[in-house]
Order: structure tokens, then C-alpha cells, then sequence
């Protein structure tokens, strides 16, 4: 692990900015070695802990293995979240006595062949804003992290599929994801950039790989990305609706970004999984009001979501193009990175997260009844919608895959994408 080969984005920069907002978004499980430990701190009164304030939840049933995760305060914040927005465990033993959980975050590591690369979570404010010293400038930080998390056989790791029963080596997979990067860098509009590459990597999808590696599969990419740059110029004013089937299914897929589902926050009761299954036959059926999925979003009309908020903001071009970098310099977005999807798959189910941040922000705006779109509309909505990709477990679900499926093959995708651009 010591010549551990840490590839890091270039791109972004990052540094904790004690918002809070992680310690009440995410519920912390710890292993059974952190609770001793943490255990063996006696935390009191005195350290701002009520005698009645429980520490740990215990998670599990009676047909499954029991664990533990951190208990959270009546306002959602971990137990250990002070009025500063500093960890108490931090503050009284060190970072290094915190779980790893929360040592971790915003970063993630995933194999890339001899190397390991790096991404971050969108759903932390500070990422999606950009704050802080450059990831690069911390690599050293960074190596001691990763041994924490990185097996000492990540170099063993298969690449993923590039389709169901295709698999590349991984210098050809790393080919296609260096060319889907390279599709971001241009200086376009993030929508056009997305069109080019779902165009370009459903011919991907296509190719017979029987003969096509190495040189011949630069030459393709290189054919191929060229021609959809030449082809692909803008977004066209004719925008032709998604399908009644597609915006079904989009409502769906786009519902489940929006739950506020965390573990500190969820209705597990009979009750709360009624209101949310009647939450999905309002979302199937698109009729009258949007359901409450979070409290910041308010039961507007479905239609409100439909009409114009004009044009994008340019400081919300950059973070858009650099959440999409990020994601694919990290292979974040299939693989063991997420749900063991294949790449094709996973790259069209990253590309839905435009139109879903876009649909959120609407309704974030409409919520402060406003009909145009501001920077901080879009921020919200992406980091409400990061916070669930590749690590909400519904996410990896027969379900929600067929549902991205459906859109591919209803070549729905690059539909939403122009829909909600405008």
C-alpha cells in the first residue's frame, strides 16, 4: 500500500467549511471496534451530551446481523454535532478518534487498474462550491486515508463492463472514460456536451469488440467523439417532448432524488411507507400537486415544473461541467463505484442526474416563488441529488435500473436533457 498510485481530480478543490450539513444528511454506521472506542471516551453532561441522549441506534432485525450507527439529536444532527458545527469527538480526541465514516467523507476511492482514483460527493456545499485547497495539494493527506479504505488487492480489481457480457481490459475501459472526460473538457454548454456523449457512447454500446482494441479502439473513439463534436453544436430550439411512458418513469426516478430518506430522517412506521407509496401514485400519475418530498419543496401544481425558467447561469455551467468530470475522472458512475453497473448503463444513469438537478431546482425556485432560475437553486438541488447517487441502496435496485433502462431505450435521455435546459 505504500506505492499506492493515487490518481486525484485536478479540478477541484476541497476543505471542510463545518456547515454541519453531512452530520444531519447522513446516518453514521460505525463498526463495533468505534462504539467500544467510543464507549471509552464517557461522554457526559458535562461534554454536552444529556444524560438522556441516546448515543447509538442499533440497526437490524431478528433475521439479520445486528450493527450500530450514531444516534442523532431532535433537530437531525449527529449527537456529536455542537452549535458550531464541529464534531465533538474531533474536538476533544482528534480527528483520527472520529469514525472513518466520517473521516472519509466527501471523498471516495475506486480501483482504475494500477492506480486508484479519487472522487468527492457533490452532496458536501463546499465541493459543489469549489472551496479550499486544491485536492491535489493534499495528496499526501489523502495516501493516509486510503489505506484506511483502499484492500491491500485493488490491484486486482476487474474493470467494469462495458455492456451486460462485454469486458474490456483496463487500458481499453480507461480509454473510453478518458474520451467521455475529454467530451467535458470542450468549452461548451453541459447540455451539449451530454448530447454528444450519450450520442457517441451508444455507439459504444453497438461496437463488436472482438477486433476492435488498443489502436483500433483509439481510432474509433477518435473517429467517433469528432464526428458527434462536428454533428452536436447546440441545443436545438425545436425540442421534441420525452414520451407519456418516458415522463412516467422520469417523475419516478427524479421522486426518488428528491426523498428525504437518511436513516435520521426516514419514516420507517407502516405509516410513513403508505405515505410514500401514495407519494408514488401521485408522482406516476402527474396530476395535481407535486408530493412534500422534502419540506423545502412545496405541493405545487405539476405543470409549474414544466414551463421556462430561462437560461443557466454560467457559474452553475462550471459546477454542472465539473461535477460530470469528477464523477467520470473517479469512475464514479459504474462499477463496483456504483451498483456494478456497466459503463454504458452507468453513464447514462449519471447523465439522467442533469435533468433531475434541473427539474429539483425548479421546484426549489417555484418554492420561493420565483420562475427563473439563481446558482444557488441548481447547488441546492445537486447536492440534494448527489446525496443519493451511487449510495442510496434503492438506487442499485432491480427497479430503479429498469426505470434508466426504459429511457435509454425509449431514447429519452437527450430528451429531458434539451427539456430542462430551457
Amino acid at each position: 500500500m505504500s506505492k499506492l498510485n493515487l490518481q486525484l481530480p485536478t479540478i477541484q478543490n476541497w476543505n471542510c467549511h463545518n456547515c454541519g450539513g453531512c452530520c444531519k444528511q447522513h446516518g453514521i454506521f460505525i463498526t463495533e471496534e468505534e462504539k467500544l472506542r467510543i464507549e471509552s471516551q464517557q461522554w457526559t453532561p458535562v461534554d454536552g451530551i444529556p444524560a438522556d441522549q441516546p448515543i447509538f441506534v442499533k440497526m437490524g432485525g431478528m433475521f439479520e446481523k445486528s450493527w450500530h450507527r450514531l444516534a442523532h439529536q431532535a433537530d437531525g444532527g449527529c449527537v456529536f454535532l455542537d452549535e458550531k458545527g464541529l464534531c465533538k469527538i474531533h474536538g476533544k480526541f482528534g480527528e483520527a478518534a472520529k469514525p472513518l465514516a466520517c473521516r472519509i467523507y466527501p471523498y471516495a476511492f475506486h480501483p482504475a487498474g494500477s492506480k486508484v482514483t479519487l472522487s468527492l460527493r457533490f452532496s458536501c456545499p463546499s465541493v459543489a462550491d469549489n472551496l479550499g485547497r486544491s485536492v491535489t495539494s493534499q495528496r499526501a493527506e489523502l495516501k493516509q486515508i486510503a489505506k484506511l479504505v483502499v484492500p491491500e488487492n485493488v490491484g486486482q480489481a476487474k474493470a467494469p463492463a462495458i455492456r451486460s457480457g462485454i469486458t474490456l481490459d483496463w487500458s481499453d475501459t480507461l480509454q473510453i472514460v478518458q474520451s467521455l472526460d475529454d467530451t467535458f473538457a470542450t468549452d461548451a454548454k453541459v447540455s451539449v456536451k451530454l448530447l454528444r456523449a450519450l450520442s457517441w457512447i451508444s455507439l459504444i454500446e453497438q461496437t463488436n469488440f472482438a477486433t476492435i482494441r488498443g489502436q483500433r479502439l483509439r481510432e474509433l473513439l477518435q473517429l467517433i467523439t469528432e464526428a458527434t463534436t462536428s454533428e452536436i453544436q447546440n441545443v436545438s430550439s425545436e425540442v421534441a417532448p420525452p414520451s407519456k411512458i418516458g415522463r412516467v418513469q422520469f417523475r419516478l426516478l427524479a421522486g426518488q432524488y428528491a426523498r428525504k430518506d437518511t436513516y435520521a430522517s426516514a419514516d420507517a412506521t407502516w405509516l410513513g411507507r403508505v405515505r410514500m407509496l401514495k407519494y408514488a401514485f401521485k408522482l406516476t400519475s402527474g396530476k395535481g400537486t407535486l408530493p412534500p418530498l422534502q419540506a423545502e419543496l412545496k405541493p405545487l401544481a405539476f405543470e409549474t415544473l414544466e414551463n421556462s425558467y430561462g437560461v443557466i447561469p454560467e457559474q452553475s455551467e462550471e459546477m454542472l461541467s465539473r461535477y460530470f468530470r469528477v464523477k467520470l475522472q473517479g469512475i464514479h458512475f459504474c462499477g463496483p463505484a456504483y451498483y456494478n453497473v456497466p459503463l454504458v448503463e452507468g453513464f447514462n444513469s449519471l447523465a439522467l442526474v442533469y435533468p433531475v438537478t434541473l427539474w429539483l431546482a425548479r421546484w426549489i425556485a417555484a418554492s420561493n416563488n420565483r420562475y427563473e432560475l439563481l446558482h444557488a437553486d441548481i447547488r441546492e438541488a445537486l447536492t440534494i441529488a448527489d446525496h443519493h447517487h451511487g449510495y442510496s441502496p434503492a438506487f442499485g435496485t432491480w427497479g430503479f435500473r429498469r426505470r434508466v433502462k426504459t429511457l435509454m431505450n425509449l431514447e429519452d435521455i437527450p430528451k429531458f436533457i434539451r427539456w430542462y435546459s430551457e
